[in-house]
């Protein structure tokens, strides 16, 4: 393989690299991969039961990492 032909691969690689790296970057500096609407949407079409077990589930949650943080602490 001659150099030259070496040379431009490696560049032309590293070039695609920093583009796909500039347009990573570009993408979550500019919201491209957020979902601003998925929690709408689920609210509108959850059911009142489905709302409810998450907040039961939230509420289970909170209260064992209290317990949790609770047992860290040493005794006064």
């Amino acid at each position: 393989m001659s150099p030259v032909l070496l040379a431009i691969m490696i560049s032309v690689s590293l070039f695609l690299g920093a583009f796909g790296v500039f347009a990573f970057l570009w993408g979550l500096k500019t919201g491209q991969f957020d979902d601003r609407s998925k929690f709408l949407d689920a609210v509108h079409t959850d059911g009142v039961d489905e709302l409810n077990e998450a907040a039961m589930l939230e509420k289970r949650k909170k209260d064992a990492l209290k317990r949790k943080e609770e047992k860290r602490r040493p005794p006064d």
